[in-house]
């Protein structure tokens, strides 16, 4: 098996993460590339460990990995995405941040985890994303035009609002005074979106969702659509500009710009293990049936 390493931060709870996942894998005799610049971390903050200058490394992925293991937070597995792209390599995340809706394996579980993957113990849970063009044609999108969470058009350099002008399929829906608009897939229907009062959806729903921040329109809620709708948005605003996110990377546009968001035409595939599921998470999480009387 060759298995690829990413990670983005390092840190207490990254580094117990860290030596115990690469004295494991160096004991199993597995073929081991840790992202370039990750493994530069590694060197600088474990001087005293010999043997992980044994593993390779690597700067882009290919088709030759049959996994990709993230060290880190909900944000490193955002960013591993874009290494991974339609590459179709399964991916699994330890978590070292804080909630990890994403990355689920805690440090205590890291050995006994990556035992069940190598020995097939686990399930493929796939996800959709939202891919973007715009008009004009925005430079940063050309290679990187993907987003696993959601993409987001909000207001820049002002503290006014903006308005966001929506149509689905060609057809006008409304014109959002607001922060600004997510459109989020169901996997990050507990990010952002939620946190600006969008549904949580389970993954395997073939949906989007469009959630307004702060919008001035008071009959304003989220909306959910089927994921075949494609997405057209135009900003108007006091400033000339305004920003768009595609998960964690953000672009500056002007106010004329036209903005298509549709699925993309690609999914990622992350782990699951036997002993773990969605609703799981949601309970550990967001802490459902912690309610005395459940």
């Amino acid at each position: 098996m060759k298995i690829a390493i990413s990670g983005q931060f390092y840190h207490k709870n990254a580094e117990e993460a860290v030596e115990i996942l690469l004295d494991y894998l160096y004991e199993k005799n597995i073929n081991v590339y840790i992202e370039e610049t990750f493994f530069d971390i590694i060197n600088h903050n474990l001087t005293n460990h010999t043997n992980y200058d044994k593993f390779k490394t690597f700067k882009a992925l290919d088709k030759s990995f049959d996994l990709l293991i993230s060290i880190g937070g909900d944000g490193t597995i955002l960013r591993t995405i874009t290494l991974v792209k339609d590459l179709d390599i399964p991916i699994v995340g330890i978590n070292t941040g804080r909630l990890g809706f994403l990355a689920t394996i805690q440090n205590e579980n890291i050995t006994s985890a990556i035992d069940d993957i190598l020995s097939g113990n686990y399930k493929i849970s796939e996800r959709s994303l939202v891919s973007v063009k715009t008009f004009p044609e925005h430079k940063d999108f050309k290679d990187l035009n993907f987003a696993l969470n959601e993409i987001t058009v909000s207001r820049k350099n002002t503290t006014s609002m903006i308005t966001v002008e929506t149509k689905l399929n060609g057809e006008y829906l409304t014109s959002y005074w607001s922060d600004g608009l997510i459109v989020s897939t169901p996997t990050g229907s507990t990010g952002y979106s939620l946190s600006c009062g969008g549904p949580v959806i389970t993954p395997d729903t073939n949906s989007l969702v469009l959630t307004p921040i702060a919008p001035h329109n008071l009959s304003a809620r989220p909306l959910i659509i089927t994921d075949s709708t494609e997405i057209e948005l135009k900003v108007h605003g006091r400033e000339e500009n305004f920003l768009i996110s595609l998960d964690s990377r953000i672009a500056t546009l002007s106010n004329d710009t036209i903005v298509t968001i549709k699925k993309a035409p690609f999914k990622v595939k992350m782990i699951e293990l036997l002993n773990e599921s969605f609703l799981d998470t949601l309970r550990k999480k967001l802490l459902w049936g912690e309610d005395r009387r459940n």
